[in-house]
């Protein structure tokens, strides 16, 4: 199986083509950014695909993640692998950001609990919290910085990754055991984000955004034009 994956959802701009066959990335590119991800997707994944001397059409299928993240990234790679599915004949199939995030540290043990968290703004947190074998102990929500890191501690001494992990782990209780590690990361592991697409079952629906919440910027009433 051959999979494209896409990531635009928090502060990088990434794509990458894995080869299950082969057990192998086999082209991959990420560029940091917290803005400018429609602009610089499509030339990338152009270039990634050319490094794998990959045609579209053969592609097994497209991964992309669809959040939690910024509003317009998600819609950029959103857009691109739907776009793309459509133009080859191919399945997409969506994958949360807090999972790609979580994925390699269960794979390197899956005994011990994972907090999934990215940074929601206003003192909000978006997280989830996997248990053994990756089960989900807490199901991925939006929660203020307090309550989001009282579900993080009660994990027991759990490894955090995200975005949000250094504002976690400074906010952590003091009669709480710490943290066993923190990895501070702007956006999941690309190559993870194709691993975990490939092995995801296809639900033939197009992936949406999960945005957890609502948008922070809301039309206001004095702008609206007067309907005749």
């Amino acid at each position: 199986m051959r999979v494209l994956a896409i990531d635009t959802a928090l502060e990088a701009c990434a794509a990458a083509v894995l080869d299950t066959d082969r057990a192998d990335i086999i082209a991959h590119e990420t560029l940091t950014m917290q803005r400018g991800h429609a602009e610089a997707l499509m030339p990338l994944v152009k270039r990634v695909m050319d490094h794998a001397g990959c045609a579209f059409a053969q592609l097994d299928r497209i991964a992309v993640t669809i959040g939690p993240g910024s509003f317009t990234g998600l819609r950029v790679g959103i857009a691109a692998a739907r776009g793309i599915g459509l133009a080859a004949g191919k399945p997409v199939v969506g994958l949360s950001t807090l999972a790609a995030y979580a994925t390699p540290l269960i794979a390197a043990d899956d005994t011990l609990p994972v907090v999934a968290a990215v940074d929601a703004r206003h003192e909000h947190v978006y997280l989830q919290v996997f248990g053994p074998g990756g089960r989900t102990l807490v199901a991925p929500r939006v929660a203020p910085l307090r309550e989001a890191v009282r579900a993080a501690a009660n994990s027991g001494a759990p490894r955090i990754v995200g975005t949000a992990a250094d504002l976690l782990a400074a906010n952590w209780p003091a009669d709480e055991r710490p943290p066993r590690s923190i990895e501070q990361r702007g956006a999941p592991d690309i190559d993870w984000v194709a691993q975990l697409g490939a092995a995801s079952p296809e639900t033939g629906v197009p992936p949406r955004p999960l945005y957890l919440r609502a948008p922070d910027a809301q039309p206001q009433d004095s702008s609206q034009l007067a309907r005749r």
